[in-house]
Formats: C-alpha cells, sequence, structure tokens
C-alpha cells in the first residue's frame, strides 16, 4: 500500500509518496517518489497580503503534475496540508474553493499548532530521555517544542521564517517574544538541552558540513562557521559552487540566523539534524486515519 503527503509552505511545494511496509507487526514508511517544486507563496502573502493569479496558476499546475504522480502510483490515501502563507492570505479559502472544484484535490490548512503536532508525532521518535529544544525552521513561521523524557512539555509558532525574513516583513517585537518564550521555559542554568533542527534549510547545512558523514549533529561553532561561509559567496555563487537551488540559495542564511538564536538563547551546544519534517509527519496521519476507518 503506498500512501502520500503534500506540504505547501512558504517557499516551496512537496510530495512525498511512500510505501508502507510492515516487519514482525511493526509499521515503517518507505519513501519511492519525492518531488519539491518552489511557488514562493510568502512573496506573495507577505508583501501583498494575498496569493497572486499568476501563482495560483502555478498551485494548479503543480498539483495537476502531482495528481498524476498519485495514480501512476495507484496512492490509496493522501492529504495536502498548506502552512504560514496558506494561512494568512486573503483570497486562500477561494483559491482552495476553485482548485478543489477543478482537481476534486482539497488543500488543508492547519494553524502553526497542528503543524507543530504533526512534526512532533515523527521527532520525537528520534529523541532519548534528555532535554531538547525542537525547532522547525519554514518560510513563514518557525515552530518549538520542548521535550523531556520523550514528552512535549511546551509548544509555540512564532510568525518568523526564512521568506519573511528575506522579505523584511518580520514584526517588530518578533525575535523578542521568541527570546522571553525559550528563555521563560529553559532554565539554561540548571537543564542542559540540545536542539533539533528539521526543514529543508538545516539539512542542507548539515550536508554542507564536512562532518556530516560522521555525526548526526554539528554544534553551535560549526553552524555559526557554515553559515558564515554560505554568507560569503553572492547569490550566483551559490547556485553554480555551492549548487544550492535558487529558492534556496536566498534563504539559507536568513534561516541559518532563526536556527542560532534559538539555540544561543536556549543554551544549547549542538543541533541534532534528524532527516524529518511536515511531510513525514502528513504521512503518518494518513495512515492512521486509513487504520480508523478500518474499524
Amino acid at each position: 500500500m503506498k500512501i502520500a503527503a503534500i506540504d505547501i509552505g512558504s517557499n516551496a511545494a512537496r510530495m512525498q509518496i511512500s510505501r508502507v511496509l510492515e516487519n514482525d507487526g511493526k509499521i515503517s514508511f518507505k519513501k519511492v517518489e519525492y518531488v519539491r517544486f518552489a511557488l514562493r507563496l510568502g512573496h506573495d502573502v507577505f508583501n501583498d497580503g494575498e496569493i497572486s493569479p499568476e501563482s495560483e496558476v502555478r498551485i494548479f499546475k503543480l498539483l495537476n503534475a502531482y495528481k498524476l504522480l498519485l495514480d501512476l502510483h495507484e496512492v490509496k490515501d493522501y492529504m495536502i496540508c498548506a502552512t504560514s502563507a496558506m494561512r494568512e492570505a486573503g483570497n486562500a479559502e477561494a483559491v482552495i474553493t476553485r482548485i478543489h472544484k477543478i482537481l476534486d484535490m482539497k488543500i488543508n490548512i492547519i494553524e502553526g499548532a497542528k503543524e507543530a503536532e504533526l512534526i512532533n508525532d515523527v521527532v520525537v521518535q528520534a529523541l532519548d530521555d534528555a532535554n531538547y529544544l525542537h525547532i522547525d525552521v519554514g518560510g513563514g513561521s518557525t515552530e518549538l517544542n520542548i521535550y523531556s523524557e520523550r514528552k512535549k512539555i511546551a509548544s509555540k509558532s512564532f510568525k518568523i521564517g526564512s521568506v519573511r525574513l528575506l522579505e523584511h516583513k518580520e514584526k517588530e517585537g518578533d525575535w523578542e517574544k521568541m527570546k522571553r518564550w525559550i528563555e521563560s521555559n529553559i532554565d539554561v542554568t540548571t537543564a542542559k538541552i540540545t536542539a533539533v533542527g528539521t526543514g529543508g534549510n538545516i539539512s542542507k547545512l548539515f550536508n554542507i558540513s564536512p562532518n556530516h558523514q560522521d555525526a548526526s549533529s554539528i554544534s553551535f561553532d560549526e553552524l555559526v562557521r557554515l553559515k558564515d561561509y554560505v554568507a560569503s559567496f553572492t547569490y550566483e555563487e551559490r547556485i553554480n559552487r555551492l549548487r544550492l537551488n535558487a529558492d534556496r540559495a536566498d534563504v539559507i542564511v536568513p534561516a541559518a540566523s532563526i536556527y542560532l538564536a534559538a539555540m544561543e538563547w536556549a543554551g544549547a551546544e549542538s543541533i541534532l539534524v534528524p532527516d524529518l519534517g511536515l511531510k513525514d509527519g502528513i504521512i503518518q496521519m494518513v495512515y492512521e486515519k486509513i487504520q480508523h476507518r478500518k474499524k
């Protein structure tokens, strides 16, 4: 059985198709198809408050292409979730209604708390009983979760994201709100805490690190070095010399700033980088929905 997740973010839209595997009563998911396309909805929404007609056409074309792949793979079920940019777009419901009418594909706008919950469901599986600050940086928002003994004890979504910073659309006081929240929920003098980073930018920074094949985390100092290293190149050089996608090349440095700020305020000396994200949480939710229907 194959199931799928489509994540429409503020920077890019991703589709992952996974096969459900069962071994000795344990369920796992094997990725069989992954497609990512830069929609850049945040550019429209954070500047103009709406999704432009041109962007709506791109969403339609992309979902139509995804629908063909879903059919080819004979996917049993899937879910489309949209995050920060769609949450804030004044015409989101109208766009969703038109696309649903033509393609029969329903886009579900999820709140920041639900986004954090879906990511939490898969990230927690990669943790032990220590203390962790999970930092998920998207194009329009950052979700923070604090774990102790594999239990989430605090969670908060902030309107600080890589595309939002690139467009200089963060609001005055947003950084201070995040800092206060971290400091009020983490006692840096007594609790040793490790950061956990999810999102495409931290994964790319991790892969750029020369030590990534021998480790599952990078230190705070190494992340500072990586940020400065990437920032030393022009946009064109990041694409041609560092081989970054065009829509990654301009947001990766702002994203690194968010991870580093959160780590600094939490007193985290390193960041664990599991290959997990919202799409994995959606996959898990789709599977659970199928199982629930069988009862």
